[in-house]
This record gives structure tokens, sequence and C-alpha cells, in this order.
């Protein structure tokens, strides 16, 4: 497709994107290599290792540990989207993505990052019902709607990045474009993008409009009817004992949601963006390895299927 600039503006379509680094110190690039890479072999550990356990262990074939390694799956994914990149662009100063590179970020960080969302928004829901309604627990959470929940939270994904990517290849970039990020990004592309950005923004704000928020929302109302439930058990024992069940995703959802909306939803001018690296590495690259961790430490029944599996070799 030929994509012209507007009108006054002389310049060649971009084949080529630079993206900007952390830093030009030498010794704070071989610090910051060895930091991202040890957290990707961490993530890819703790993930493999947690979906490998659960598909293993009888005692984990609930719905909770169903979502949990899909969960899992789609932090893999993310993490491999993004980070072995950036540790070449660490490593080797390879600051430059091609447009066809860019393109595949685009549209495999739009799939899991909004499959991530349903996901938890899902878990949120299973946690809602087993504390709330547990007499109803096993006719609500049958494996069909388990099922059917989560391969529509990688169709809405699917559809997300989808868009994403006609909405980027709709742009038109001159040849100099830089990104200020390690990653693709399709909102700082909107801004980098010297064509007419209407149905790119439209795309991006209806994603986000239709995907996102919803996605919140089945987490806040769950949350908020948890909340009560628990407060309404008269004993202590009891409250405890439905906490700790809440603890880890609560743990998870506030390290995926907290720089999202901060990077996404929080209004700010250009020239006061300068936190939005350091948010994109704790959604992309840090909270995919913390996730499975954050599950197994405080989870008693990861504790004793790891135990059992570890009796049986």
């Amino acid at each position: 497709t030929h994509l012209e600039a507007m009108p006054g503006i002389n310049c060649t379509q971009a084949t080529e994107f630079s993206l900007a680094g952390f830093t030009e110190d030498p010794a704070t690039q071989v610090t910051l290599f060895l930091l991202f890479l040890l957290t990707y072999l961490v993530t890819i550990l703790g993930n493999l290792g947690m979906i490998t356990l659960i598909r293993a262990s009888a005692l984990l074939h609930s719905p909770m540990y169903y979502f949990l390694g899909n969960l899992a799956f789609v932090n893999l994914c993310t993490s491999t989207t993004i980070t072995p990149r950036m540790l070449a662009g660490v490593l080797l100063g390879k600051k430059g993505i091609t447009y066809a590179g860019c393109m595949a970020q685009i549209f495999t960080f739009g799939l899991f990052v909004v499959t991530e969302c349903f996901l938890l928004a899902a878990m949120a829901y299973d946690r809602y019902v087993a504390i709330c309604h547990p007499l109803l627990y096993l006719l609500v959470m049958s494996p069909e709607r388990c099922s059917w929940l989560v391969t529509s939270s990688y169709l809405l994904g699917l559809t997300n990045g989808v868009g994403q990517a006609i909405g980027m290849s709709s742009l038109f970039f001159c040849s100099s474009s830089a990104i200020d990020l390690f990653f693709c990004d399709i909102s700082m592309l909107i801004s980098l993008s010297s064509s007419d950005t209407t149905l790119s923004l439209i795309i991006l704000r209806t994603s986000s409009s239709l995907l996102g928020v919803p996605s919140l929302l089945v987490v806040l109302v769950s949350y908020v009817a948890i909340i009560s439930t628990i407060l309404s058990i008269s004993s202590a024992e009891g409250k405890r004992k439905a906490l700790s069940t809440c603890a880890s995703h609560l743990a998870a959802l506030s390290t995926f949601y907290g720089p999202l909306i901060f990077m996404y939803l929080i209004p700010r001018s250009d020239t006061s963006r300068g936190g939005d690296k350091w948010a994109a590495v704790l959604y992309s690259v840090v909270t995919p390895m913390l996730n499975p961790w954050i599950y197994s430490l405080r989870n008693r029944e990861v504790k004793e299927a790891w135990r059992r599996l570890r009796k049986i070799k």
C-alpha cells in the first residue's frame, strides 16, 4: 500500500526505526544487559516450570490453575516478544528495527497484552465465584466455561493485535523516525507519524475502551464483592484463608495494571513522559518474571504439588 505524508512535508517513507537505548555509558550497558538477561532466564524458567507443574500434577487440575497455566504461557510470549530484541540493542548497540519487525512487535504485543487483561479478569471472576458462591463453584466454573473464557481471551487479544497492525500500516513515517522506547509502541508511533493519524487513534482508543476498560471493570467489581464477603465472615481464621487465596492474584494485578494505567491512561505532555521507559520495563519485562514466583511462593497447593513431583522422580 502506498502511503503519503501530510501535505507540505517532504520526506521518504521509513524502512527502519531507531529504538532509544537506556544509556550510552558502556559500563552501565553491560550491567543492564546482565540484569535483563538474568530477568529473561528467570522468566523462562519460572513460566515453563509453572506450565509443566500444572500439567503434571493432578492436584493442580482446577479452574484457577488452568487460567494460571495460560497466564504463564502469555507471560512467556510477551517477554519473548520484547526482551531478546532489547538485549541485542543493549549489548550490540543495534538500535535499528525494520518496519516489518516493528509491525510484528505491535501485532504480537497487542495480542498478548489484551489476552493477559482478560485472563486476569477470568481469574478475578473465578475467585469471586469461589469465595462468594462456593456451593455453586463446580457448576459455574465447569470445564466448558473455563475453556470458553480462555479461548475468548485469546480471540479478543487477536482482534486487538490485528487492529493495531492495521492502524500502524495506515501511517507514514519519515526515514529519520526515532522511538524513545526499547520496543515499537503504537501510541509513540502515532505521535511520530507525519501522515493523518485519525484512523490509528480511533483504533487505539476503541480497543482501549472496548477491550481494556471492561476487563478492568470485571476485576474491580469482582474484588468489591470479594472484599464485602470477606468482611462479613465472622471468624478470623476464615478471613485469613479467604484473603490468602486472593493475595497472589492481587499482587499480579497491581504489577500489571499499575504500569499500564500510568503509561496509557494518565494524560500528560510529551515532555513529561520520562517514566514511560521504566513503566514499560515493569509490565513487559518484570511482571512476566514475577508472576510465576508470586503464585508459587505464597501457594500451599503449588508447593505440595512440587514436593509430590520431586518424590515421584
